[in-house]
């Protein structure tokens, strides 16, 4: 039985995708029969992240997110009406790090990862709840940091997170940070840069040709025994995590 919500239970049939993702992205998961759901824009974080699921929601489980205020309102509309229970966290992102990560949390079995100190309080409850293990880094976008392969698998460019990871028996691949395109920034996260469409299939924004450890990402991902749907034939693009949802 999976335990992760980045990976969903059977295909999925919805995705939460950034509002700013690129059309031909857009396409490719239109062409999976996926409904698409698109962010709106957070004003009050980072113009690089404005539009990234990853930043405003983060989902506690497989029928359970937990949003921003600051943009409830709209994923409560846009929402109405599916098995998808919406809860509204307390804590408003501000433009400034550490402000903008309060849903930022990385997730592999049976832990949730992430800088506490600045986690939302009601996110925290609720992991909690699920009976989750809070392992505390001083990283911040640790979801972001993390491309999630399966339960137990992972890739990270952020050396602090595979050391975690490692010790706590999980499979880590660590790769070269860069090479990941952010507008507005130098480069982007391989969490970013990821979903799941189901327990064998993982999305990949784009081409990792540029990557230099681009056979490692192949040769890793193969050996879970997952295939690799890649969106598009642009560089690979940071859009804060395809985040995908079972609502029917």
């Amino acid at each position: 039985m999976l335990t992760n919500p980045f990976i969903p239970i059977k295909e999925a049939d919805t995705v939460i995708i950034a509002g700013n993702t690129d059309i031909k992205i857009i396409d490719s998961l239109k062409k999976l029969r996926l409904n698409i759901i698109p962010t709106i824009k957070c004003l009050e974080v980072d113009e690089s992240i404005s539009f990234h699921p990853d930043i405003v929601i983060h989902p506690v489980n497989y029928d359970t997110l937990v949003i921003a205020p600051n943009v409830y309102d709209y994923y409560s509309n846009t929402l109405y009406g599916t098995n998808i229970k919406l809860i509204r966290g307390e804590k408003k992102l501000e433009v400034n790090y550490p402000y903008d990560i309060a849903y930022n949390v990385g997730r592999m079995y049976g832990i949730a990862i992430s800088n506490f100190e600045y986690t939302d309080e009601v996110l925290k409850y609720y992991l909690e709840k699920e009976g989750l293990e809070l392992i505390n880094v001083k990283q911040g976008y640790t979801k972001c940091s993390i491309a999630v392969v399966d339960e137990m698998s992972a890739i990270t460019a952020d050396m602090l997170i595979y050391k975690v990871l490692i010790e706590k028996g999980y499979s880590v691949l660590l790769i070269e940070p860069g090479y990941i395109d952010l507008e507005y920034k130098k480069y982007g996260f391989i969490g970013g840069a990821t979903g799941n469409y189901s327990k064998d299939i993982l999305f990949l924004s784009g081409i990792i040709d540029s990557h230099p450890d681009k056979q490692k990402i192949l040769k890793f991902i193969k050996s879970k025994n997952k295939n690799i749907h890649i969106l598009s034939e642009k560089n690979i693009v940071d859009i804060g995590t395809i985040i995908s949802l079972n609502c029917n």
